[in-house]
């Protein structure tokens, strides 16, 4: 993930896949600075863990 999308994250306190797999993908692409290949990318990240994104 570029570094544009993980500062947007961690401004909104997401620091985990825990806390991003709370989150639904339009939530996720309401950030500014998150688009929709940084939610692939944590999609194939949650998916290794066995997890998803909500909704």
């Amino acid at each position: 993930m570029g570094r544009v999308a993980a500062r947007a994250l961690a401004e909104h306190g997401i620091t985990t896949l825990e806390q991003a797999a709370s989150l639904t993908e339009a939530a996720l692409l309401a950030m500014h600075g998150v688009g929709p290949k940084a939610v692939r990318i944590l999609r194939v990240a949650l998916e290794a863990r066995r997890m998803r994104l909500r909704g």
